[in-house]
């Protein structure tokens, strides 16, 4: 699973998560004037909201996240994963709201009390719905806002890179490395006879308009294609992590992945450059 491709909806959705398993260990309802002797059952103390909102919101949340940090998300009956995940989060937050208007489980009498009394949602119900709320709401934007779709990891910056195919610093044929020899001497890889070091520095220079290889990353996975042109990708580019794009013809780029393969990039838009 790559930690990496997550998304800031991502993070909101896990954080509902751990709000709704706190909020499973307050009260489930509450009554006015209850002695303080008295045990308030939580949210684990009736199997209605346990099943239809503790249950369910933890376990789209679970499907939503891990969907999002496979390679390739697993469809159930032809549905993706965390579409599966969205489902369970907004039924969750139906089941909580309904347990708000209808608190279940209530007591008739408690004992030492002459009057019947209704109860009213307790402070754990109030902050499940809240967190089922925020979690469906996260699980179904998060493809369509573009402030979610943003890694919630960001990549460390890379180092410059070289161009591609040059070779190191300091090696041979660096332009700021010393070359054996003196005026007049062949140089290795020259022909006798060879040009003077002055005469290798009047060198015509590559035009300045010419691409230079660049680190970059994308904001959403896209895929990747063959450059024979193929329609079927050959990798996903994941956000949050640093690809390197050795070649650009037109509008597309040809990136290589850290396993050493090349691909072209169709969609560009909204790439950050390193």
């Amino acid at each position: 699973m790559n930690i990496r491709s997550l998304t800031r909806g991502d993070g909101v959705v896990i954080g509902a998560a751990v709000l709704l398993l706190i909020a499973s260990f307050l009260d489930l309802y509450s009554f006015d004037n209850v002695p303080d002797s008295v045990d308030l059952p939580m949210l684990w103390g009736s199997g209605p909201v346990v099943f239809s909102v503790v249950l369910a919101g933890i376990i789209g949340a679970a499907l939503v996240v891990v969907s999002r940090g496979l390679p390739q998300a697993p469809k159930i009956a032809g549905i993706e994963l965390g579409q599966f995940g969205a489902a369970f989060t907004v039924f969750a937050a139906w089941s909580a709201l309904g347990n708000i208007f209808d608190v279940t489980g209530g007591y008739d009498n408690i004992e030492g009390s002459n009057e019947d009394l209704l109860p009213s949602p307790g402070i754990g119900l109030i902050l499940a719905l809240i967190a089922t709320l925020l979690m469906a709401a996260a699980a179904i934007a998060t493809p369509l806002v573009p402030a979610l779709k943003a890694a919630l990891v960001p990549a460390p910056r890379p180092a410059a890179p070289q161009p591609y195919g040059a070779q190191p610093p300091g090696g041979y044929g660096y332009p700021g490395a010393q070359q054996p020899g003196g005026y007049g001497q062949p140089q290795p890889g020259q022909p006798y006879g060879g040009q003077p070091q002055q005469a290798q520095a009047q060198a015509p220079q590559p035009p300045a308009g010419d691409f230079s290889p660049f680190w970059f990353a994308v904001p959403v996975p896209r895929p990747l294609f063959a450059e024979d042109g193929s329609p079927t990708p050959i990798a996903e580019l994941a956000p949050g992590t640093w690809y390197l794009a050795v070649e650009q013809r037109g509008a597309v780029l040809v990136a290589q992945t850290q396993d050493g393969r090349r691909g072209v990039l169709q969609d560009t838009s909204g790439i950050q450059r390193g």
